[in-house]
């Protein structure tokens, strides 16, 4: 039984994953939604930070609440980092995406071409010769580059 037709096992993420287009659709409305977070999160640990710094205890000398707040700025920015690598790591999957159909693409006709290419190669067509142009006197011959080959050809005239 083929799942991939199977109505009643019908995942509406399936029709996004067969297409690059939906994919990078979706996946940048995921990013869009993790930045989003993202804003509100930067916002949560500056004023986590804000208040966390300013809680002191009788007794403490001035850098004992710095130290306590240091490692929840720590958890807080060790998840604004992931959060940013989630979001690349986003950004990275749509165009590998794409990538991948390109690549597809690009197999069948390279493999086109290598059977075209060895179907030369078994029957080679006999070479036709290049068809000779009227001569008209002898400066037409010489339109390409002319006169000496050297330096030590050249002589005086060219000083």
């Amino acid at each position: 039984m083929n799942s991939n037709n199977d109505p009643t096992n019908h995942s509406p993420l399936r029709d996004v994953a067969q297409s690059p287009e939906a994919t990078a659709r979706y996946l940048a409305d995921v990013q869009r939604v993790l930045l989003d977070i993202g804003k509100n999160l930067e916002t949560l640990a500056h004023e986590t930070r804000v208040h966390l710094r300013d809680t002191h205890v009788e007794g403490d000398r001035w850098y004992h609440a710095r130290l306590r707040a240091m490692p929840v700025e720590k958890a807080l920015g060790n998840v604004l980092k992931n959060l940013n690598h989630l979001t690349e790591g986003l950004e990275k999957s749509a165009y590998k995406r794409r990538a991948h159909d390109e690549a597809v693409v690009n197999t069948e006709k390279g493999r086109r071409e290598k059977e075209l290419e060895r179907q030369r190669k078994k029957n080679p067509q006999p070479l036709q010769a290049a068809p000779n142009p009227p001569q008209q006197g002898a400066q037409s011959q010489n339109l390409g580059y002319g006169g000496p080959t050297s330096l030590y050809d050249m002589g005086r005239e060219s000083a």
